[in-house]
């Protein structure tokens, strides 16, 4: 039965007279609002804010909590954003007062500490990415794609060669051309072969002397390592143009493989996927790249360098393409990210990789039986199933499925993408799931498989509101369900 509790807004739960905090008498001389401040700066009345409880309104977001769903509640195997369990040990670590309580105005004398760890984070994204130098200053992994970019942009500039367009292949991740937009270049797309890898015919009738850079994502959003990279990257490289490895899905091959070796010229981290960190929500997020030797000089600045026993920020780049961030770069999911790479060392991030890949792979054994899985029968650390049957045979859609998962507990995979694979559930259990839990959602999804068509069709049925319309939901939200 769908549950019916409506949820108040805190004006409707207002009550005239409660507060939740009472303020002291003001212990020096008063002075009229209009002495102190501009007219303009004034309101001609008092807001109308809510007038409530400290335990009305804990308890207001406290409930509102309970509808969320999240990696901390839920098992949430959203393909492609790799929706791990972050570890709570990397939250307290960040907030510890040394970290927390420094100001991003304090001369680098004072904050050496922080320095020496933004350098530490530098030389080990450098190590693990095989390119030598790194940019902490992104704000997101599409940020670091932009930020990429605009460093590719400037090394042509220098060189005084005139390259335009930006190949990417139809399996990318949609923040792909639109960073490749962004950073002025025009976007070609090249075609995925059979076997949902690069068609290598497509790209080199589309390399010339316009060929800036191919953006690839590898392993590709279809779970699959194109293992034809040293080829794809020698192409490209004969052709002059850059190889920029989109770094989202480095959760597969920590330690295993490292994208310099294999050809790529840049690439940007995802610390919030890969390495811990908080996810959603709009952020704060992080997006370092790290870029070959010829491209250092176009980083932004600051860049974090020790002299001796000291470190410093660097401004003295003249050829940098500038600041594409505020101060440092979010510093507080940069501390989540160098905790998490400390704590599992080397070896340690080789096995996170090795995990993420056995339990997608555990998973695409078990579901391809009745979900089909069109390229390939194993994967790396994601698998893309297909509902295609399912909807020509009994009309029900990937979207079906994800809305009746939620009334079994599971967050939905990611649907519908990528769009090379028709009624797509993509789905990445990632590192951090029991086995327990992964054949818990196995036969969760094989249930409403085998369900009647109402019962998915109409689903959710347990939660507050079912199917709204989405669209006009994201361009006129409602606030307040009426229930």
């Amino acid at each position: 039965m769908r549950n019916t509790k409506a949820t108040q807004l805190l004006f409707e739960m207002s009550k005239p007279g409660c507060r939740a905090v009472w303020l002291p008498k003001c212990d020096v001389p008063e002075q009229p609002l209009e002495k102190l401040l501009p007219a303009r700066a004034i309101a001609s009345s008092e807001p109308p804010l809510p007038e409530l409880s400290e335990p009305d309104v804990i308890r207001h977001f406290t409930n509102l909590s309970t509808y969320n769903m999240s990696v901390d509640t839920h098992f949430y195997p959203l393909g492609s954003c790799t929706m791990k369990y972050n570890p709570k040990r990397n939250e307290r670590l960040s907030n510890m007062p040394g970290m927390v309580d420094l100001h991003p105005y304090q001369p680098d004398s004072t904050v050496q500490g922080l320095l020496f760890l933004l350098h530490q984070c530098q030389h080990m994204l450098a190590e693990i990415a095989g390119l030598p130098a790194v940019t902490l200053q992104p704000a997101a992994g599409a940020h670091g794609e932009m930020t990429a970019l605009l460093v590719a942009a400037a090394y042509f500039r220098d060189i005084g060669q005139k390259r335009t367009t930006v190949l990417i292949p139809d399996a990318a991740h949609g923040t792909n051309p639109a960073s490749a937009a962004m950073a002025n270049f025009n976007v070609l797309p090249v075609k995925s072969n059979s076997a949902g890898l690069v068609d290598l015919d497509d790209l080199a009738s589309k390399l010339n002397d316009k060929t800036a850079v191919f953006m690839i994502t590898n392993p590709n959003t279809l779970g699959l390592f194109d293992g034809q990279i040293a080829q794809i990257a020698k192409m490209v490289h004969d052709a002059h143009g850059l190889v920029y490895l989109d770094g989202a899905n480095m959760n597969a091959i920590l330690g295993i493989t490292r994208p310099g070796d294999f050809g790529a010229d840049l690439m940007h981290f995802n610390p919030h996927k890969t390495f811990s960190g908080p996810h959603g929500g709009g952020g704060p997020g992080a997006g370092p790249i790290a870029v070959s030797e010829r491209l250092r000089p176009y980083l932004p600045v600051p860049i974090v360098v020790k002299e001796g026993n000291a470190y410093r920020l660097d401004y003295n780049r003249p050829k940098s393409i500038g600041r594409v961030r505020s101060f440092f770069g979010n510093v507080g999911v940069l501390i989540r990210m160098y905790c998490y790479i400390r704590t599992h060392g080397p070896d340690g991030l080789r096995r996170v990789a090795e995990n993420a890949v056995l339990n997608a792979n555990y998973l695409l054994a078990k579901i391809k039986h009745f979900l089909p899985v069109p390229n390939g029968q194993r994967c790396m650390h994601e698998f893309v199933a297909t509902a295609a049957k399912l909807k020509a045979d009994r009309n029900i859609s990937a979207l079906d499925i994800a809305k009746r998962l939620l009334d079994y507990g599971f967050h939905a995979p990611t649907v519908y993408f990528p769009l090379i694979v028709r009624e797509a559930l993509m789905i990445e259990p990632t590192e951090t799931e029991s086995r327990a839990t992964l054949d818990t959602f196995v036969e969760a999804l094989f249930r409403i498989t085998e369900e009647p068509f109402d019962l998915v069709h109409e689903a959710p049925h347990t939660t507050p509101v079912s199917r709204p319309d989405e669209v006009l939901a994201a361009r006129n939200p409602v606030l307040k369900w009426k229930g």
